[in-house]
């Protein structure tokens, strides 16, 4: 083997194409047991592919003469000078999260079919300085990576993507649509050249299956049917044949492996029987074969498009123009991609929203029944965050930018959705690793089958082989889990429910205690007016509450905010604060009071409260005027929530910091028995231990103090109302307030776990009784072609049910 040299400055040069190594830089492959300088990124990952797919005799026998980078094919180079551009921070703004020293992005991969193809890539990946993190999804053909940008670039990510036979860019939505219609169109031409090709080789079988036909124009069906064939393997096979040499290239097996080489086989031994005029042809079997195989794959194609199409669309609806206002007041229109966190923009009537930002208009009415399910229109206070993607209703509101881009609410669900499908529970991985095993298996029971023919009927032995091989190809197996669990995501997202940890599927029926902090999880976290009590027919309604709201104007106390929401505020109203008691204010001649009973009988005289729960009064010197109940209100659903947990099995804790007698109360209008209250959040953290010897525990919270009980938790919820905190050590997210998305999330899983079971059964129930039957001859490559297109069509139907919305 050639040894790295030095060039004439004394410089090193790389050991793959030649070229000084710049000085500083340190980037080496082992080759052969020594460390081999490089001299960058890209032969690096040239190299490093050369080593691990065992070819490193192309270092031995190569021309040395000629100190030229012209080594690297030109094909690579080419595809590694466009892949540079990638490596643009201003284009990289667009799909790629960064911090201080790392970075993330997801791509597309293109040519990926299963868990065998995504081992491959990860293995690749991992093998490249800098790459700290790499998650390959066969579902939805996407690789979610994340490096040290100090020590490698995103284009040498791309390059060893290409350098194993996949294709690689950045994944952005809006690209989602135009490569599923290219993936379609391609495959309905496949389909079609295989459709017309099957038709005609059936026709021509049928003629043959005449035992008084001459052996001339027996020879000329057996070529014509041939001529039909030809294209089939060349054109409509191709993607069967690509993947299963990438696999053996890897040295692993996967579903393509066993149905290359049945096809292969089959058509090999026709055209060996039509060339030489003797034994036997199954033109109709690969045609046929061909057709059924491309049909399972393009309805899981439209499966799996359907179950990421929802994040999608959200996109598509994304504005690309919007209003900024300029440094003089002026207002311009503007791409979105080119606003920056801090410009105000503008949004009409009937608009949809472009980024996050806060609401600086005083009010607004905004639908996110596609970012949440929501279906009523959501009123928004100013100071609030309003979400890219939901739509204004009602009148032209002011935004200044808040996120952008990568960063806004919706570019985190389609993030959190695809963290979920790229993760992998329990039985998908054990569906991963028994296909694996499983094909293997297959073969070698393939090849006794034949060595045992041999002894029996050497003429059957080759078809009696065929069609075990083609019997027991697992695709049924390996579609088991992966759809069911993208139509599964894809189902709570639509109802506003994100899916961060795809673990807690199968963790959720297995729950037994059900942990819920009080404040902004059992209740909304503000103020509301619950109930309220007019007391003085002579006053008008709507008087009484402006005049309340006048008073309140100038408090800062949270009771005071569902009064200044409420009504807009009587003028010329004077006020003083009394604190811990309430307002006093002047209006013409008359003086008002507003707190609680002791503060108003001050001025009003001794008053008889209209109900046990009015914590609010309003008096002047005549007496009462009204009364309401104001009160943290409770979130929409809990208590029902609260009652199908209990019915459902599980024990329900409060664990709050708020007092015992605010807690109980609350505790005892839901019906919650077990209650711990004025805790810490060491205190949360050890109760939720002691409970957790009863059994899993699942907490939902929403406060930063409850972040440390959530991520200890077996499984943990919050609100999108949440701390940032609670949202990071959380596996799920309620995009909704309504609490009766505890109900869906179990419901969903359990349905989950129950299609996986049926796929399961029906896939190893089919294979266990097909193989005997295909073993003994009873079963021919025709029908065992038949019989598993048609398991794997079922097993997709199957999973599709997850997609209906739930109710």
């Amino acid at each position: 083997m050639a040894e790295a040299t030095v060039n004439e400055m004394g410089q090193a040069t790389c050991f793959h194409c030649f070229e000084p190594v710049p000085r500083g830089l340190e980037l080496t492959v082992r080759i052969d047991g020594a460390a081999q300088p490089m001299c960058c990124y890209g032969c690096q990952s040239v190299a490093q592919t050369i080593v691990d797919q065992g070819l490193t005799h192309f270092y031995k026998y190569r021309d040395t003469s000629t100190a030229t980078p012209a080594l690297i094919p030109d094909e690579l180079q080419q595809i590694q000078a466009q892949l540079k551009q990638y490596d643009d921070p201003d284009i990289q703004r667009e799909f790629v999260k960064s911090t201080e020293h790392t970075q993330m992005a997801t791509l597309a991969i293109e040519g990926m079919t299963c868990a065998a193809c995504a081992w491959l890539i990860e293995k690749q990946l991992y093998h490249i300085q800098g790459v700290l993190k790499v998650v390959v999804n066969s579902t939805t053909e996407r690789v979610q990576v994340e490096w040290d940008q100090r020590h490698t670039q995103l284009s040498q990510i791309l390059s060893a993507i290409y350098a194993v036979g996949y294709k690689a860019l950045p994944f952005q939505q809006a690209d989602l649509e135009a490569s599923y219609e290219r993936k379609r169109k391609g495959y309905i031409r496949r389909l079609g050249v295989a459709g017309i090709a099957s038709m005609q080789t059936m026709m021509v079988a049928f003629g043959l299956y005449y035992e008084d036909i001459d052996e001339t124009t027996k020879l000329y069906f057996w070529w014509v049917s041939l001529l039909f064939t030809a294209p089939v393997i060349v054109y409509s096979c191709q993607p069967f044949f690509a993947n299963a040499i990438r696999a053996l290239k890897a040295r692993t097996l996967n579903m393509d492996v066993p149905v290359a080489l049945a096809m292969a086989i089959m058509f090999i031994a026709s055209f060996y029987a039509t060339v030489t005029d003797t034994g036997e042809v199954y033109y109709e079997c690969v045609t046929m074969f061909a057709f059924f195989l491309l049909s399972g794959r393009f309805l899981e194609l439209q499966a799996r498009h359907k179950a990421l199409a929802n994040a999608a669309n959200l996109m598509k609806l994304i504005p690309a123009i919007a209003e900024r206002e300029a440094p003089d007041g002026s207002w311009s229109q503007v791409m979105v991609k080119y606003l920056e966190t801090g410009d105000r923009i503008r949004v009409r009537p009937g608009d949809t929203i472009p980024v996050d930002g806060t609401l600086e208009t005083a009010q607004a009415w905004c639908d996110e029944a596609m970012l949440t399910g929501e279906s009523r229109p959501v009123a928004k206070q100013q100071g609030d965050t309003v979400y890219a993607g939901a739509i204004n209703q009602e009148q032209a509101i002011t935004i200044q930018v808040a996120a952008t881009r990568q960063d806004t609410l919706l570019s985190g669900i389609i993030a959190l959705q695809d963290s979920a499908m790229e993760q992998k529970p329990k039985f998908v991985r054990i569906a991963d690793v028994v296909g694996r095993y499983f094909i293997g298996a297959m073969l070698i029971v393939s090849l006794l089958t034949y060595t045992g023919w041999l002894f029996v009927d050497p003429d059957r032995a080759f078809w009696v082989t065929l069609a075990v091989l083609v019997a027991t190809c697992p695709c049924a197996l390996s579609l088991a889990a992966p759809t069911a669990m993208s139509g599964a995501v894809s189902r709570l997202n639509r109802t506003g429910i994100l899916l961060k940890q795809a673990v807690l599927v199968e963790r959720v029926p297995h729950m037994k205690t059900l942990c819920v902090d009080k404040t902004g999880t059992l209740t909304k976290g503000k103020f509301a007016l619950i109930q309220q009590w007019y007391l003085r027919s002579e006053l008008d309604e709507t008087w009484v509450m402006q005049m309340a709201a006048a008073l309140e104007a100038s408090s800062e106390h949270p009771l005071a905010r569902p009064f200044i929401q409420a009504a807009a505020p009587l003028s010329g109203v004077t006020t003083e604060n009394v604190p811990g008691s309430g307002i006093e204010g002047v209006h013409g001649a008359s003086r008002y009071r507003l707190g609680n009973q002791s503060f108003v009988e001050g001025l009003s005289g001794p008053l008889t409260a209209p109900s046990p729960s009015a914590n609010v009064f309003l008096g002047d010197a005549h007496g009462l005027i009204a009364a309401w109940q104001v009160d943290d209100e409770v979130r929409e659903g809990a208590r029902d929530a609260i009652q199908w947990a209990q019915y459902s099995g599980m024990n329900v804790v409060m664990l709050t910091g708020d007092s015992h007698a605010r807690a109980h109360a609350l505790a005892q209008a839901l019906g919650i028995d077990r209650v711990f209250a004025e805790l810490k959040p060491d205190d949360k953290l050890h109760h939720l231990e002691q409970l957790r010897t009863e059994g899993p525990v699942l907490m939902i919270g929403d406060g930063i103090n409850d972040g440390p009980v959530l991520a200890a938790a077996d499984g943990s919820i919050t609100f999108a109302s949440g701390s940032d905190l609670a949202q990071s050590s959380s596996d799920v997210v309620f995009l909704t307030g309504d609490f009766s998305a505890l109900k869906r999330l179990q419901q969903t899983s359990l349905k989950t776990k129950a299609i996986i079971r049926q796929n399961f059964a029906w896939a190893l129930g089919y294979n266990l009784t097909i193989l005997p039957l295909a073993i003994t001859g009873f079963v021919g490559p025709l029908l065992a072609m038949l019989g598993m297109s048609i398991s794997s069509l079922i097993v997709v139907s199957n999973s599709l049910r997850l997609m209906k919305r739930a109710k």
